[in-house]
Order: structure tokens, then sequence, then C-alpha cells
């Protein structure tokens, strides 16, 4: 009796203390371990899914805008120093990266009271994020149409991790597919509109997967320059 009772007065040896320290230490770092690993998947999924969102969100932006494109042939003809705008539809091939740049009646006002109209000047283009060092495709509108179709208004990101950003023209002339666009050149497609834009984009995923590629065609709803008063 005097063995057991010392024996359950016992204390815990150092050996012990030193074991059960390393078994809890080996589980919290398994639990970490796990607690990451899902922490990291979810930020990648979230990730790509805000990456998938800037692509279909961006397709459908430039499909809207480009159905609203249009020229307009009133210009001072007698004086061609007074012209202070000018419409365009101008397409540039630029490999991977194209640009396009148009006049559309796309424009919203945010404002109640705005001096706005739903004429606007938009471009379309790629270009590099200082911050990230990633391509995006950036957004251009600028609400007075001027003689640069090229610059003014504010500019804004609409997809991250580009790719690729091709366009293409239905030409109702020839009948086929072109990589280039100018209405303002007689050489080019002199104040003409095409029938069709394919629209190519393709964007990083931020994971391991595929790249995610978004592709239309947006028929261009006006097909002839307006005209209104101008005698025929």
């Amino acid at each position: 009796m005097r063995r057991s009772a010392r024996h359950l007065r016992r204390g815990v040896t150092l050996i012990e203390i030193m074991v059960a320290i390393g078994i809890m230490t080996l589980v919290a770092s398994i639990t970490y371990g796990a607690f990451d690993a899902m922490s990291r998947t979810k930020k990648s999924v979230d990730e790509s899914g805000e990456r998938f969102h800037q692509g279909r969100s961006a397709l459908a932006r430039i499909t809207r805008e480009v159905q609203a494109a249009f020229l307009s042939l009133h210009r001072p003809l007698a004086n061609p120093g007074l012209q202070v705008s000018q419409t365009v539809f101008r397409g540039t091939d630029g490999g991977k990266f194209d640009r396009l740049d148009f006049t559309s009646f796309s424009h919203r006002r945010l404002g109640f009271s705005a001096r706005e109209s739903d004429q606007n000047e938009l471009s379309y283009f790629v270009t590099t994020n200082p911050e990230t060092g990633e391509d995006v495709i950036a957004r251009r509108e600028s609400t007075v149409i001027d003689m640069n179709p090229e610059s003014g208004g504010t500019v804004q990101v609409m997809a991250e991790g580009v790719v690729r950003f091709e366009l293409s023209y239905l030409d109702p002339v020839l009948g086929e597919w072109v990589d280039t666009w100018d209405s303002t050149q007689p050489t080019g497609q002199f104040e003409r509109l095409p029938l069709q834009v394919r629209i190519e984009i393709e964007l990083t995923s931020r994971g391991r997967g595929a790249p995610y590629v978004f592709v239309t065609k947006a028929p261009v709803m006006m097909r002839a320059p307006l005209t209104f008063g101008i005698p025929q």
C-alpha cells in the first residue's frame, strides 16, 4: 500500500514533458499547415474568379459600345479649317495587342444634371501596370469628340493579366475579315464601318490552370455615316 501511494504521488519526469511538448508542436504544425493550405487555395480561387469576371465584363462592354459605333459626314466643307471634331473608326494591328479608337453612341450619364449627350470618343488598348508589371486592357473615354481620337478623357483598367487582345473586322465590300480598319484614310476603309468586329481576349488564370479565353463577334448596327441635313 505504501509503494502504491508513493507511485501515485510521483511527478511527471522531464522526458515525459518534452515528449508531450513535441506531440503538441507536431499537432499544431499539422493544423497550421492545413489551415494555411486552405487559405492559399481560397485566395487562388477568389483571384481566378475575379480574373474570369474581369474578362467577361470587358468583353460585354466592348461589344455593347462597338455595336453603337457611328460615323458622321457633318463637317464644314466650305472651310475645312473650321472643323473641330472628327468621327472615326480606326483599328490598329499590334500583333498580340491590338488597338481600337472609335466614336460611339454608348455614353451613359452618371449625373442627373450632367450636360452630356450619348456621344463619346472611345479607345481600347493594352498597356502595362507600373505597380504590378502586368499587361492590362485599358479603356479611354472622352465625352468630347475632337480632332484627336487617341487622347483626352479618362482611362480605366478593364482587365488584368492580358496575354492576347486581338481584333478583326468584317469588310462588307470584300466579304472577308481584315486585321486593320481606318475610316479616315482614302487608302483604307474611307467613311465606312465594318459589318462585325471579332473580339478575342486571353487572360492568365493567376494559377496553374489554362488561361481564360473569351471570343465574340459584335455587329455594328449603324452601317452608313450620318447625313442628316446634308444635301444629296
